[in-house]
């Protein structure tokens, strides 16, 4: 018998069961700034801020509606207004589609919310835009419903506060999202004429049709940091001039710089700055004494089904008309060729 006296035997290991550790999802979140991964309680606690390069996420609209409005509480208005399909659309699937497909994830009728409530004290009209559906696109019931919000802050008096999140016009709807852009411009006309208050801010991203109309408007125009503002991307208006753009090209430091901006304002800050900017803008006692008498102002249409010219921008039907008055048609002027055409009629002595 050998004996193993400088030898070892070593018993065999035993298997190990092999305990996979099961880490709750959505505890973590990757910040595109700094590229940290972050503990996604400590970024809610700083209003959705990344604490350590100050990347702004994006949130939702109900969101920034709770974060503005005096104790998050607010009324929601023109809620059943939404798109149709007009065009018949198609690309990988039907247009209707898809508005089904984003109402079911997004639980909004479309890419817009208008709500009212008080931020300071003030009675406000605000617009926030929903990226989530279809990119914040403006369709013609985003249109409609910027629009509507215009004309309940000019018939009440109360400033207006519009928050762009937006791709730009909706392709789907071809030149009715595109006729959009002239509406609200000129809703917004009215509404300046008036000297009631409009801020707008602008979110990353705020782009094409959007940025081109109502977004840059604003009495006040403010934006959050390092938030893509304009109307083409980078990409293409440098192959359309064939120059290098300069570093932070369309970012809103830049625009700061340019004057397209007024100021700059983070997230944690906005509430704050918008109380002070409607404590200087909204003089309540020179607007009611401006405010037209009830004798002298237009009476609305009653039991209209459906709103003025939301036929002509594909919107859905609506059970109530626009408050207060019905929506004027806006004067064209005489085209130059037919200005020729007209001979001066002779003068009766």
């Amino acid at each position: 018998m050998e004996i193993a006296w400088f030898k070892k035997i070593r018993k065999p290991k035993q298997p190990v069961e092999h305990k996979r550790i099961q880490v709750p999802e959505g505890l973590w979140v990757k910040c595109n700034g700094c590229k940290e991964i972050i503990y996604k309680k400590e970024v809610l606690r700083n209003a959705n801020v990344c604490p350590k390069c100050n990347y702004h996420f994006r949130i939702s609209a109900r969101e920034r509606l709770s974060a503005l409005f005096d104790d998050a509480r607010y009324q929601e208005v023109d809620t059943d207004i939404y798109s149709v399909d007009p065009l018949k659309f198609r690309d990988l699937k039907p247009y209707k589609d898809r508005l089904r497909e984003y109402r079911e994830k997004t639980g909004l009728n479309d890419a817009i919310i208008n709500a009212r409530g008080a931020i300071g004290g003030h009675q406000v009209m605000m617009s926030v835009m929903e990226y989530g559906f279809m990119g914040g696109s403006m369709g013609s019931a985003v249109g409609e419903k910027v629009t509507r919000s215009v004309e309940r802050a000019l018939d009440e008096r109360i400033p207006l506060v519009v928050i762009s999140c937006s791709g730009g016009a909706r392709m789907q709807e071809g030149a009715l999202s595109l006729m959009q852009m002239a509406k609200i411009s000129a809703a917004l006309g009215k509404l300046h004429e008036a000297g009631v208050p409009y801020i707008s801010i602008l979110t990353d991203p705020t782009t094409g049709g959007v940025t081109a109309s109502f977004a840059m408007l604003g009495d006040i125009n403010i934006a959050e940091p390092k938030a893509l503002i304009g109307f083409a991307g980078p990409r293409v208006i440098e192959q359309t001039i064939r120059e290098k753009l300069p570093d932070e090209f369309q970012r809103s430091e830049f625009l700061v710089e340019k004057g397209m901006l007024d100021f700059i304002v983070e997230r944690r800050e906005m509430r704050g700055v918008l109380i002070r900017c409607l404590n200087f803008m909204y003089n309540t006692e020179a607007l009611a004494a401006a405010a037209p008498s009830a004798a002298t102002a237009p009476a609305s249409t009653a039991g209209s089904g459906t709103a003025p010219g939301a036929a002509a921008s594909g919107s859905g039907s609506v059970a109530s008309a626009p408050p207060g008055r019905t929506r004027e048609p806006l004067p064209f002027p005489t085209p130059i060729a037919a200005r020729a055409k007209i001979t001066p009629s002779p003068e009766v002595s």
